[in-house]
């Protein structure tokens, strides 16, 4: 009877059933043929609930979604373009670092490239870019900001890991700072040899500066709160929220109060209410998995195969990749760590570490064919097969998986904060 149930529910996910009611029904089977009190998932549920950390997900979203229903794109493009535009290969440095800063914020690949990449992608191709190079650098700079504070996937792991969100924020910055270097190189070295040069002047710089001010002081008042030790981050993403939409509605007048504030409103609930429901269905599925010792019987078998930390890091590595490009951030997230938690610390994997080699896979994953979700919303988005989009994102995969490496067995890198 429990394997025809479960076979059911396999076939109602090959015909698109959404991932949370398939976890749901997992959960429920499984739990049932084991004689468990379904009660023990709601009192998981509680105590996920009950953190006060969970309160910065819907405020970091909606003040994210603020940002990106603003002008703000077009005033932080400017500016970015009048201090970094005159380099060589300035403006793909640029969409680098606006896509991070937009995706740190709004927690959303989809968001960044469906509100940033209409304003980069000419600018890239009046710059000399050639179209391979641009759909491929706007593809893979919608996930580039996951590392940085105040990213969803950051604080969603740490909820799920039970690790110092705190912590994990400082831990993301030199090794996000990394995967920007890399790829601001490439821009350089493989970008167009004869390019328009754009000369810089102190004017425009001081101009673009003082029309996105306010929203160029928020990554510094956020990162200031928090380290400083001002605020936790569960004030500093209250008062984050407060100070865009004030700014985008009352000082920049972007966003009118009765007619766009409440559809943004919905538009940032509806996807909070999408993580949370995740969050609690999977929480029944991998309670279930945690309580038959899956993550024990998984390390017993892999020390029949893995003798070291290293060759344990490499599989967990090609392991994360392909969880990467079949599942969304936000289900990988409340699934996989649960499991792979007591397996790394193990093998000597500090947690932290492990929350950056996560999380950065899962950012190449976005990215990553067949079904990396960074690909079709720029199919979509700039209308173009998918197939193209494959050839132009290899050598950006290339390039961060490198990053990846480093990351992985420089551990340094991660934990420099801490030592």
């Amino acid at each position: 009877m429990v394997a025809l149930s479960l076979l059911g529910v396999f076939f109602t996910a090959i015909l698109g059933t959404p991932i949370f009611v398939i976890m749901s029904l997992m959960a429920l089977i499984l739990f049932f043929a084991s004689g468990v009190e379904l009660s023990a998932i709601a009192v998981e549920i509680y105590r996920i609930a009950s953190q006060p950390s969970i309160l910065t997900i819907p405020l970091f979203t909606f003040a994210g979604y603020l940002m990106a229903e603003s002008h703000s794109p077009k005033r932080l493009l400017r500016f970015a373009e009048a201090a970094f535009g005159w380099l060589p290969g300035g403006i793909a440095i640029v969409a680098l670092i606006v896509c991070a800063f937009f995706t740190a914020f709004t927690g959303a690949s989809g968001v960044t490239i469906i509100a940033l990449g209409g304003l980069i992608f000419p600018i890239l191709l009046k710059d000399g870019y050639n179209e391979k190079f641009s759909l491929g650098l706007i593809t893979s700079t919608g996930s580039l900001g996951l590392l940085f504070p105040p990213s969803l996937p950051i604080i969603l792991y740490g909820l799920v890991a039970k690790v110092d969100i705190d912590k994990l924020f400082k831990a993301g910055i030199l090794p996000g700072l990394l995967l920007i270097v890399v790829l601001s190189v490439y821009s350089i070295v493989n970008g167009p040899k004869q390019t328009k040069k754009h000369e810089f002047h102190l004017k425009e710089l001081w101009a673009s500066l003082r029309a996105c001010f306010w929203e160029a002081l928020l990554p510094v008042m956020v990162l200031v709160g928090i380290y400083g030790g001002f605020t936790t981050v569960t004030e500093a993403a209250a008062i984050t929220a407060l100070y865009i939409f004030i700014i985008e509605v009352f000082i920049y007048k972007d966003l009118k109060l009765t007619k766009d504030i409440p559809r943004i409103v919905v538009e940032s609930s509806s996807m909070v209410g999408g993580i949370l429901l995740i969050l609690c269905c999977a929480l029944g599925f991998t309670n279930y998995l945690v309580d038959e010792e899956v993550p024990m019987k998984i390390l017993a078998l892999m020390k029949t195969y893995l003798n070291d930390k290293y060759s344990f890091l490499l599989f967990l590595n090609i392991f994360l990749l392909v969880v990467g490009c079949l599942m969304d951030i936000f289900s990988a997230i409340i699934v996989v760590v649960p499991l792979i938690l007591p397996i790394a610390q193990d093998f000597g994997v500090d947690p932290i570490h492990l929350a950056i080699i996560f999380l950065t896979n899962l950012e190449i994953g976005y990215l990553t064919p067949p079904v990396g979700i960074n690909l079709f919303l720029s199919s979509f988005r700039f209308k173009k097969p998918i197939t193209e989009l494959y050839r132009a994102v290899i050598p950006f995969i290339v390039l961060l998986i490198t990053c990846l490496l480093v990351i992985t067995y420089v551990p340094k890198l991660t934990l420099f904060w801490f030592e």
